[in-house]
């Protein structure tokens, strides 16, 4: 079975990632920074590195030389990337080039995650949509997915939105969780109806990227939902589905929570392209909240 390494495996869908293709028989290399967050049990190896060390980078992959690496490690709030722009281009662009120099050498199959922020107004964007990014989070994202195009690797550029699905142990609450939590405690909460988005299961994520490596696919692919939803809706579908107070939930604009950065207000992601060449199928947004809080 292929070797694969993940970096950012501490994250949200770096840790499920890992499990993923740990329960596949893949040998999966995890690279994060610090302890490793991942509780559930499973076969892996976690490997604690500094990706802004080229050194321990290069160190790294000479020594597994994955078949497959999925670089889903990235300095990712929109609002920090923006008030810490240096940082930022460090962890998203200049760790990508470092993890693409290193790989050069034994030329796997490199598969980096993006975003919709890459593209502005005007969503749901396809795959050759032109980008149009409203903050330097997404100005770093697009940069980043330049680097991979130029490598000379086997390559894929895989876009999601909005990542949701089952909170693993020392996570910390996701949106639905915020929502189904808030709701269960009769707090009242303002949630914004005037942002659409494709929200993405994350298994769906990740069966996407197993047909992407099985069939060795290169270019872009959009492994999103097939729901176009405002937060509004999500919320008020997790309160239906939990038999919860949905007039709790406050129909807001945006122009309730002024943020420093920029957002489109109508995002999300066309998936024809993954439906017919990876033969993804995404579960309806309902599906997809049921799953996230089963055991």
């Amino acid at each position: 079975m292929s070797s694969i390494l993940i970096t950012g495996c501490n994250g949200f869908l770096g840790q499920h990632l890992t499990l993923f293709f740990a329960a596949k028989g893949f040998n999966v290399i995890a690279v994060g920074r610090a302890e490793c967050r991942i509780k559930t049990p499973a076969a892996f190896i976690y490997e604690s590195i500094d990706l802004t060390n080229h050194t321990a980078v290069n160190n790294c992959l000479q020594k597994h030389t994955p078949s497959v690496i999925i670089h889903a490690a990235a300095m990712s709030k929109p609002d920090e990337c923006n008030n810490n722009k240096n940082l930022c281009l460090l962890q998203n662009v200049e760790v990508t080039k470092f993890l693409i120099e290193s790989a050069l050498a034994f030329a796997p199959h490199f598969i980096y995650i993006s975003t919709d922020f890459i593209f502005g107004e005007d969503g749901p964007h396809a795959e050759n949509d032109t980008p149009n990014p409203l903050n330097y989070y997404g100005e770093t994202k697009l940069m980043a997915e330049q680097l991979v195009k130029k490598s000379g690797l086997l390559y894929t550029i895989v876009r999601p939105v909005f990542i949701y699905g089952k909170m693993l142990e020392g996570m910390r609450p996701s949106f639905l969780h915020w929502v189904k939590n808030s709701l269960e405690q009769h707090k009242p909460i303002k949630v914004v109806s005037d942002q659409q988005r494709t929200p993405t299961y994350v298994e769906d994520i990740c069966k996407g990227i197993l047909s992407i490596i099985t069939k060795q696919k290169m270019g872009e692919y959009h492994l999103a939902g097939k729901d176009i939803l405002s937060p509004y809706q999500m919320a008020v579908t997790v309160a239906y589905i939990f038999g919860l107070d949905a007039s709790l939930i406050e129909n807001v604009t945006s122009s309730s929570f002024p943020e420093p950065v920029k957002r489109a207000k109508k995002s999300g992601l066309n998936i024809t392209k993954a439906i017919n060449q990876l033969s993804y199928q995404p579960v309806a947004f309902n599906e997809g909240v049921k799953l996230s809080f089963t055991n």
